[in-house]
């Protein structure tokens, strides 16, 4: 059975940071790209950065610069480093295993606030 799980979030002000970590079990880790989706309040859910197996990351232009992912396959672990952090970023961030298993974690709450 596959299983994502979420921590790192929190409370941060303005220009501050947060790691996220993401454990994966129940499938072969190394073997699948991971990504990093946030849905805030009332918005659609949107991918924030991703990961292939082979190691090579991806960004949405909104986080460039400023969101580093990266991922540990001793550990079954990815990890999304958020740095500068906007109000904006407020969100749930989930972690996904794309197709073909396509399963999410329960997410982790980030909020950015003066």
């Amino acid at each position: 059975q596959v299983q994502l799980v979420e921590s790192g979030g929190g409370l941060v002000q303005p220009g501050g940071s947060l790691r996220l970590s993401c454990v994966a079990s129940g499938f072969t880790f190394s073997g699948y790209g991971m990504v990093w989706y946030r849905q805030a309040p009332g918005k659609q859910r949107e991918l924030a950065a991703g990961i292939t197996s082979n190691f090579r990351p991806y960004y949405a232009d909104f986080v460039k610069g400023r969101f580093y992912i990266s991922r540990d396959n001793a550990k079954n672990t990815v990890y999304l480093q958020m740095n500068n952090l906007k109000p904006e970023d407020t969100a749930g961030y989930y972690c996904n295993t794309p197709e073909p298993l396509n399963s999410w974690g329960q997410g982790t709450q980030v909020t950015v606030f003066s």
